[in-house]
């Protein structure tokens, strides 16, 4: 496993041999077994796989938690080199992002919602640095995870828009036994935060029972949401929605198929999650 900083070095390894295909698998470290399904995946299904570690600034808020946002690089290369993975790409803040840098890519109206309501300037970071790490490596595939569903929609606008030449595909939600969806930031939690959070997780299950109980008001399901995570003194509801698989638009009936989400927080701890429903 070969690990560099270095975007020329990048390119050269990853052209060598221009017959092989490549998976591509971006992530912001402290990697967990949700990271490493979507390299087991990448490992199947390519001749070559990358990873790429870089703790984006751009998409973090200034009172957000770029700071304390967990890092062990050490511990991520022996796991990567345990799955069998080629190259990882580490780059630095100014490798990325060089003294007189201005260019920001903006994906419009899937990245308004839900996440971009919350968090007005994440998605632009995001997509900049998708953007210039799929030049970078030029992948036949990216991997990324539903746990972000909506990264996932604005991400696969993205590639289409600007015509990348590769393949977004997309993992399952890896969770852990008690139902909480595996997060990096899972490790901020305090033990008694860490108790209470699968609240997530049985709030999205106690709105998609009532839809396949024959429940298909939105409001009425997102409510159930509400009252499933006020009943958790320990958490703060950030949003709850049920909208459109692809448009992300809120839904007045759920009909054929939704995104249930929510974003809840535990002190200074913001997790999400999500249950995709593809027919009604």
């Amino acid at each position: 496993m070969i690990t560099t900083g270095d975007i020329a070095q990048v390119r050269a390894i990853r052209w060598a041999d221009p017959s092989l295909s490549w998976g591509l698998v971006p992530t912001m470290g402290y990697l967990h077994d949700g990271h490493l399904s979507l390299v087991r995946q990448a490992r199947a299904e390519n001749d070559r796989v990358a990873v790429t570690i870089f703790v984006n600034p751009t998409q973090f808020a200034p009172t957000e938690d770029l700071s304390t946002y967990p890092r062990d690089l050490e511990r991520d290369l022996a796991l990567l080199a345990a799955g069998g993975v080629d190259l990882v790409f580490t780059p630095d803040n100014t490798t990325m992002y060089p003294p007189g840098f201005q260019t920001k890519v903006t994906v419009e109206q899937v990245s308004r919602p839900l996440e971009g309501l919350s968090r007005p300037a994440h998605f632009q970071g995001v997509t900049t640095v998708v953007a210039k790490l799929f030049n970078i490596v030029q992948p036949t595939r990216a991997y990324f995870g539903q746990k972000d569903a909506q990264q996932t929609v604005v991400i696969r606008r993205l590639a289409a828009d600007l015509n990348f030449n590769l393949e977004i595909i997309v993992g399952p939600t890896i969770r852990e036994a008690d139902g909480l969806a595996m997060s990096s930031r899972n490790v901020r939690l305090s033990p008694e935060q860490r108790a209470v959070a699968t609240v997530l997780y049985r709030a999205l299950h106690t709105a998609v029972s009532a839809l396949r109980a024959g429940e298909h008001d939105s409001e009425t399901l997102r409510a159930l949401m509400r009252d499933t995570v006020a009943a958790e003194p320990l958490a703060r509801l950030d949003y709850v929605s049920v909208a459109h698989l692809h448009t992300l638009a809120e839904l007045d009936r759920v009909e054929s198929g939704a995104l249930f989400s929510l974003a809840v927080f535990f002190g200074n701890v913001r997790l999400i999650d999500n249950i995709v429903v593809e027919a009604a």
